[in-house]
């Protein structure tokens, strides 16, 4: 998740009195350098995903088993709305243009590119880590108290169905230096885009999502560096690119998915014989991404004059101080209220698509907010807490085997799911929790002896 602290390298973890008062004091202290614009439009795409994910998300009981349905596969005229609800693109855009503004500045200060790698894994893998210890304690609770097996994996599995995320994200931050480097020097995108284009040709020669395995990378590092392009002014000369990227990128979108053999939908629930555009990304998500950056562009001078306002900037803040615990426990309120109130008959149950369960959303979005306010207010302290400075920086080759072995440990749970790819201990990914550890060991750095001084480091 880009820049997750808001106006603020080091946010303190436990000096303040509360949520609101330090969202108040982060918002009077931006300063006048910070582009409060990036920080609305990722708060606005996470707020986006998560009602998003609410709302389709539909919770069943049948003869007495819970069961998980993806309203966007059931309801077919659902798949154009998904082209402005998949905002993904946006988060990546987004990240681009902060890694690119982040990477600038500590390279000036003389910081190498170790030290902001894992400067910025650690944000990411903090409060990933107390996530999935909840997880995994919440998934032996519930077997030790004598909870279905199927139920309880299902459950877990929803609930962290946001680690594909992080694991392409920290793939992405992790190589952002060479990227950067790699894209000023020889100009890195249409490489990338060819990557996701031969990919999209293998999976329809050979009918297998798995031939086009590059695209998850490249894809996703293609949107990151339109974000680059923009930090760096490649996009803003003029009004004229944004008017490109909008109108080429939906016409491309439309030609793509209405002639060509892309699914509409942009977030899974694709029908055979369509691409599905997410798993792996296709060439027609990068065209929805052109058209999102398109767009993003033209709406900046809207946005700036509305971010002068105190209050709107006081929201932005809060939100961007706790957005990526928000996004992590998204979908813990919906495994609880669907294993209780749901499948105790609290919350009755509709058929899906109607109008009566439509009207059903509004109480059950209202009550996963609820929820998840609760959630994020005891295990925001997470991505609130600020760098340890009693711990070395590990030298650089220990920091690239922390990362690969976190990507690794994460992969694996995305991947595999509740069970992970490796061998498991009473249904327990061990190996994949191992890998995620081990590699969190090694980016923390060993503390330090009480006669040192800290560091020099982001």
């Amino acid at each position: 998740m880009p820049d997750t602290h808001g106006p603020h390298d080091h946010v303190p973890g436990s000096t303040t009195t509360g949520a609101s008062a330090r969202a108040a004091e982060l918002a009077a202290a931006t300063p006048a350098h910070r582009d409060r614009y990036v920080d609305l439009l990722r708060a606005v795409a996470i707020v986006v995903v998560v009602l998003g994910h609410w709302t389709v998300s539909a919770v069943t009981v049948d003869r007495g088993r819970l069961g998980w349905t993806n309203v966007i596969a059931t309801l077919p005229w659902t798949h154009p709305l998904t082209w402005l609800f998949q905002v993904m693109p946006v988060v990546f855009l987004v990240g681009g243009y902060a890694n690119a503004a982040s990477w600038s500045s500590h390279r000036s200060r003389g910081v190498s590119a170790a030290g902001w790698v894992r400067s910025r894994a650690l944000r990411l893998l903090r409060p990933a880590a107390a996530f999935l210890t909840v997880l995994v304690a919440g998934y032996g609770a519930a077997i030790a108290l004598g909870a279905d097996v199927r139920v309880a994996r299902t459950a877990v599995w929803a609930a962290a169905i946001s680690l594909w995320f992080l694991v392409v994200y920290l793939a992405v931050v992790s190589l952002a230096p060479l990227l950067l480097a790699a894209d000023r020097r020889w100009g890195l995108s249409s490489v990338l885009v060819g990557v996701v284009a031969a990919g999209d040709a293998a999976r329809l020669a050979t009918g297998e999502a798995a031939a086009a395995g590059a695209s998850y990378l490249a894809a996703w590092a293609a949107i990151h560096q339109l974000g680059v392009a923009w930090y760096r002014g490649a996009l803003t000369r003029t009004r004229w690119p944004a008017y490109v990227l909008t109108g080429g990128g939906l016409a491309a979108l439309v030609v793509l998915t209405g002639w060509g053999p892309y699914a509409v939908t942009m977030v899974g629930g694709a029908a055979p014989p369509d691409l599905e555009n997410t798993a792996p990304p296709t060439l027609a998500l990068l065209a929805l991404a052109c058209a999102q950056t398109g767009v993003v562009l033209l709406l900046r001078p809207v946005a700036d004059r509305a971010l002068q306002r105190p209050r709107l900037w006081f929201v932005v803040v809060g939100v961007n101080a706790v957005v990526l615990t928000v996004y992590l426990w998204h979908m813990v309120p919906v495994v609880i209220a669907g294993t209780t109130l749901v499948a105790h008959g609290a919350l009755g149950q509709r058929e899906i698509g109607t109008a009566a369960w439509f009207a059903w959303r509004v109480p059950w979005i209202a009550i996963l907010a609820v929820m998840l306010v609760g959630i994020v207010a005891v295990t925001a302290r997470w991505e609130r807490r600020a760098p340890s400075v009693d711990r070395t920086e590990p030298p650089a080759p220990v920091v690239g085997v922390g990362v690969v072995a976190c990507l690794a440990g994460l992969a694996g749970l995305g991947v595999g799911g509740p069970e992970g790819l490796l061998p498991t201990i009473a249904g327990v990914p061990v190996g994949e929790l191992l890998l995620f550890a081990l590699g969190l060991v090694l980016l923390t750095g060993r503390r330090r002896s009480s006669g040192s001084s800290p560091a020099t480091g982001p």
